[in-house]
């Protein structure tokens, strides 16, 4: 199994062109299982492939769980070792996928949380000044906001990824798969303030794509991480609502403000970058319980006659 889980994490990379976040969760992942069946299964030498079942699977899940591990990381364990299982039968390893008939845990629904537009706009003005710090983490926010983009995209974006001409920026996404996507004037002035004050070059003056110039830096003319971008978020977000968001927030923000302004949502899809369009989809109940709460508090006949009464016996008592 060792040399397995050595080929297989070396395939996503190299082949699936993986995130460094899903090859090192792939990696935790699979060495908990294997540390899991050996307790099990006690083999006298090295764990051998075949020794895997349905029901070794299902004590594994069972063991995180007893443990408090959530239920989307256990979505994440199952799912790691179907993809793992499937890699050897792909390469003749294995006949059957024991992880295949597993039940997936049950997850919660959780619709993404959202900024208002007003929330929004504000979180924009919070980065003040002329000083380079202030001027990249106001592009940050407007680039984030008006693009969708996720962190990791942000963090890989080069100077000549922008299409100042087209008003569109090239992004790299999951697997590396390039889309390109616009990015408001709002957003392009702020960069462009950011980089004539920061003095960084708008394009690469020559030599191999593994040169080009980062658009967001750190102090050391450094590519920010995508920990750092989290951490300016976060810095700006206490102001606006006394608690830390995610910049993923900005990303929903982004596409639920754009539903709501009645944008079609295959162009959404296309623009975050979703394969399935059921991904896109939550947004479509995201926005509807935003329009039934904006019904319940402003329509007259959005209460029923008991609420009513109820309200008018308040103010006459009053």
């Amino acid at each position: 199994m060792d040399r397995a889980i050595r080929a297989f994490l070396d395939v996503l990379a190299v082949q699936q062109s993986a995130s460094p976040q899903t090859i090192r969760a792939y990696a935790s992942d699979l060495a908990q299982f294997q540390a899991f069946a050996l307790g099990v299964l006690k083999p006298s030498g090295p764990l051998v492939l075949e020794s895997v079942a349905p029901a070794l699977i299902r004590e594994f899940l069972a063991a995180r769980d007893r443990k408090g591990e959530k239920k989307t990381s256990l979505a994440r364990k199952l799912a790691c070792l179907r993809s793992f299982f499937r890699y050897l039968i792909r390469v003749g390893q294995l006949e059957m996928n024991p992880a295949e008939d597993v039940r997936a845990p049950k997850l919660p629904k959780h619709l993404p949380q959202v900024l208002t537009k007003d929330e929004a706009g504000a979180l924009m003005e919070f980065p003040v000044g002329t000083k380079r710090e202030s001027l990249r983490d106001r592009a940050i926010l407007e680039t984030l906001y008006s693009t969708g983009a996720r962190v990791s995209e942000l963090v890989g974006m080069n100077c000549d990824d922008i299409n100042r001409a087209e008003g569109v920026v090239r992004v790299r996404g999951k697997g590396r798969k390039e889309r390109v996507i616009p990015l408001g004037i709002v957003a392009r002035e702020a960069i462009d303030a950011y980089l004539a004050q920061a003095s960084i070059p708008t394009r690469q003056s020559s030599g191999p794509s593994s040169d080009a110039v980062a658009v967001f830096r750190n102090s050391r003319g450094g590519r920010l991480t995508t920990r750092t971008i989290a951490r300016i978020v976060a810095k700006y977000s206490r102001q606006l609502t006394g608690g830390a968001i995610h910049p993923h927030t900005l990303r929903h923000s982004f596409a639920t403000h754009l539903l709501d302004e009645g944008a079609d949502l295959r162009a959404i899809q296309e623009m975050l970058g979703h394969v399935s369009l059921s991904t896109t989809q939550k947004y479509t109940h995201l926005a509807m319980d935003q329009l039934l709460a904006l019904y319940d508090r402003t329509h007259p006949r959005a209460v029923s006659a008991t609420d009513t009464s109820e309200g008018i016996k308040q103010k006459g008592s009053r």
